[in-house]
């Protein structure tokens, strides 16, 4: 196992847009960066079950299977196609931004919950994220030792790292926070987010293994 090469794939693997840091850019954009933490941590528990998963052989059988595979994908499909037409909606509203100083207040233990659920689900509902787990961690596990074991640390490795960056992605687009919760600025970003959304869970409803 080379763990430098490990670290350095998950980086790259991380830094990919995709719908984890669509999502954690428009939470850090719209509400703050507080506000995109639980975001972020329902993202990393789900890329953590997916690696235990994996781990255990649970993620081969979801490759393996037809039904399992459709399931996940019409599942994942329509979650980011909800997330995305939720923001294409906002987006047209009839009604000015709230101030910057709104968003945390409003964000309390249901709203916490909301966005955790959401970054849990977006990934747990992604069948791309069980064949990526399968054929990324074996190159990276002894095949002589503790499978289930060193998946997990590994796991838990890049949960660790991907944590620590979407956080810092979310702490500079906080830092404008302001100037997106303009009434037009954040219209445009809702536009947007929402298109890119739309867009990914179009791929997802359409794409094979």
């Amino acid at each position: 196992m080379s763990l430098p090469a490990f670290l350095l794939a998950v980086l790259l693997i991380s830094a990919t847009p995709g719908p984890a840091m669509a999502l954690v850019f428009r939470r850090a954009a719209l509400r703050g960066w507080r506000a995109s933490v639980p975001t972020v941590l329902g993202l990393e528990l789900g890329i953590y079950v997916w690696a235990l998963a994996a781990g255990a052989g649970l993620a081969a059988l979801v490759a393996a299977s037809e039904v399992a595979y459709l399931v996940l994908r019409v599942v994942g499909a329509a979650v980011l196609l909800y997330l995305g037409g939720r923001a294409l909606r906002a987006a047209w509203r009839d009604r000015t931004a709230l101030p910057p100083e709104v968003p945390a207040r409003a964000a309390g233990r249901r709203g916490w919950w909301t966005a955790f659920g959401e970054g849990l689900l977006v990934q747990l509902a992604n069948p791309k994220a069980a064949v990526f787990m399968l054929a990324f961690y074996p190159q990276f596990v002894p095949a002589d030792g503790p499978v289930f074991a060193t998946t997990a640390l590994l796991a838990l490795l890049q949960v660790t790292v991907e944590t620590g960056l979407y956080l810092g992605l979310a702490a500079a687009v906080a830092r404008a926070g302001t100037w997106f919760r303009r009434p037009r600025v954040r219209r445009r970003l809702e536009a947007a987010s929402g298109t890119v959304l739309v867009a990914l869970g179009l791929r997802v409803a359409v794409s094979s293994r």
